[in-house]
């Protein structure tokens, strides 16, 4: 009875999700991106929301000579974020990019070592957004981006990992008024949210296939329109492409309620919000994620000019494991950012 009693008491005190529950058996989850992922705070609330608590504190139940036992348990979770700038998934690069001092990378020069060195379990792979090369919609652009995506799934396939595909994030032309063209000749193409809304079309019709899709573009494009409803200059980058922090936590909880559904809503509001102890928190998990990031891809090699040398990639995991007990720290000293619903006011 006595452990009956525990194990309830154990039970209650946990996260209202668990990270098993929406990525079973993942222990090491890789995120593939242009630089939308590389800048990483949507990568930071997921991993913030779902892989941080439980990596912190995991109960297990035990079978100790025919008795039930509940005890504490440390998971070996892992995240690797290796988004990289200006990359595509499609091979793509217009002419002079970066003002023609080098062309865009191409995610399959580089994929063959990133899966051999990290081995993971999960792969969360967003792109599209520089795929179509900020011109209008083209069938043979359109196509290399399809390839591309079915080579990297294949890849992934034969290294053991899962794919979980993001649809792009949102162009937002209103945002960059006067720095677009009708034709994409010498700026970008005013109408390129059409020509990510159909790339987004495509991945989403893949589930049909069985692929695990979540919709990034639907709701930052719906999220967008009305917030200008009220705020007609509200805008989720500045530059049309790359998301604000605000942005970036609403493609997280997008990411976490479409795993997780209506369970996943009370944990993901909380963990994502953006006031303390949680803005908090998640700085210590963004402090973490940059030094691996860095690492990850030295280690790892690109031909992406003007990307920081991180540090020798034992040196950062050492340094991440001291950061690893410091929010352990800070997750036991606010109970209240992982406690069940029932628990909060």
């Amino acid at each position: 009875m006595r452990c009956f009693v525990l194990l309830l008491l154990l039970v209650s005190s946990m996260p209202s999700i668990r990270a098993d529950d929406l990525l079973p058996g993942a222990r090491r989850i890789l995120f593939l991106g242009d630089s939308i992922t590389h800048s990483g705070q949507y990568v930071d609330g997921i991993e913030g929301g779902l892989v941080a608590p439980e990596a912190a504190r995991h109960w297990e139940v035990v079978n100790v000579e025919g008795r039930l036992v509940a005890r504490e348990a440390t998971l070996e979770w892992e995240v690797v974020n290796v988004g990289l700038p200006s990359e595509t998934v499609s091979g793509l690069s217009e002419d002079g990019h970066a003002d023609g001092k080098f062309p865009r990378p191409d995610l399959h020069e580089r994929l063959d070592r990133v899966l051999a060195a990290v081995k993971p379990d999960v792969i969360f792979a967003c792109y599209g957004m520089n795929d179509g090369i900020y011109l209008p919609l083209d069938e043979e652009r359109f196509a290399r981006f399809r390839s591309g995506i079915e080579l990297l799934r294949s890849k992934a396939a034969a290294s053991g990992a899962q794919v979980i595909h993001l649809t792009p994030p949102v162009f937002d032309a209103e945002a960059i008024r006067g720095k677009t063209s009708p034709d994409g000749k010498g700026k970008p193409f005013e109408g390129y949210d059409q020509v990510l809304t159909r790339y987004s079309e495509w991945l989403l019709a893949q589930r049909k296939q069985g692929w695990v899709v979540i919709d990034i573009h639907g709701p930052m494009r719906a999220a967008l329109d009305l917030r200008r409803q009220s705020e007609p200059d509200f805008r989720f980058a500045n530059d049309g492409v790359h998301p604000s922090d605000e942005g970036h936590l609403l493609i997280a909880r997008s990411v976490i309620r479409s795993l997780g559904g209506d369970k996943a809503r009370p944990i993901a509001d909380r963990l994502l919000s953006m006031e303390p102890p949680a803005a908090e928190y998640r700085k210590l998990i963004r402090e973490r994620s940059r030094l691996l990031t860095d690492a990850w891809l030295s280690h790892t090699g690109h031909k992406r000019p003007g990307m920081g040398a991180g540090l020798p990639l034992g040196e950062a995991q050492t340094k991440a494991t001291a950061l690893t007990e410091h929010i352990r720290e800070f997750l036991a000293a606010h109970p209240e950012l992982t406690a069940p619903p029932s628990a909060t006011p």
